[in-house]
Order: structure tokens, then sequence, then C-alpha cells
């Protein structure tokens, strides 16, 4: 049974992690929605993909990955191909304007929050630095 301390920390930490995910959200410089620039982020982290890889990736359901990629396609962020082996899949890559929009949402993102962090103490700075992989192991698992 998880003592009450560990239920405490998990509270607090969700509700802190969630604030700061929409405080991020608020600083985009794009109008994409989170999933159009997840995958966008997905692209450029793993390159060329199929829509079904994309879906399992972005843990959404194919339908609504093809209808991701349609949009960002048409607003030229991504590029969509034939699969060379099977043509009844497609492939799908970042653009040069889909990576740079993605560089440019990233760097205000970051400038915003190195604002906010140049605000904290020493102290401070080094608690987040030791919790800074930590919070990512947790994303991760």
């Amino acid at each position: 049974m998880e003592s009450v301390t560990e239920a405490r920390l998990a509270s607090a930490l969700r509700l802190s992690v969630m604030r700061l995910s929409r405080r991020m959200r608020q600083e985009r410089s794009s109008s994409l929605s989170p999933t159009q620039i997840a995958t966008l982020a997905t692209l450029e982290r793993h390159g060329t993909m199929t829509l079904g890889e994309l879906a399992a990736a972005e843990r959404v359901q194919p339908p609504s990955m093809t209808r991701v990629i349609a949009f960002l396609s048409d607003a030229g962020l991504v590029s969509r191909s034939a699969h060379p082996t099977d043509g009844r899949q497609v492939i799908a890559s970042l653009t040069p304007a889909g990576a740079a929009l993605l560089a440019s949402d990233r760097a205000q993102r970051d400038e915003w929050l190195a604002g906010r962090l140049a605000a904290l103490s020493a102290e401070e700075l080094a608690t987040i630095s030791h919790a800074a992989p930590i919070l990512d192991a947790l994303a991760n698992s």
C-alpha cells in the first residue's frame, strides 16, 4: 500500500506538471494542435514513417493519423509518398517548412521558460536540474 506522503506527492506533482504543460502550450508560436505538433516532432526524431507507425507512436487510431497527416501535408509541413514496396501504404516525411516550424516553436517556449528559470535561486535551479531526468523517466515509463 502506498504511503500518504507518496499519494500527496503524486497529487501535487500531477497538478504542477499539468499547469506547466498548459502554460507551455500557451507559449506555442503556431496554431497547430498538440497532436499535430507531436506528429511533426515524431517525424523529426524518427524520420520517414508509415501512417500506421505514426499512429502507433502517437497512440491514436489510424484514421485520426490519416486526418492529421492530410492537414499537415496541405499546410506544407509534411510530404506524403507511396511506400516503396507496399503500394497500399503511405509514408510521411517532415518537410523543411515543418522542421523550421518546430524549431521556431521550441525556441519561443525555451525562451519563455529560460526567463522563468532566471528568476529562481541557485538552489532551486539545482533541484530542477536533478529532477528533470527523473521526470523524463517517469514520462517514458
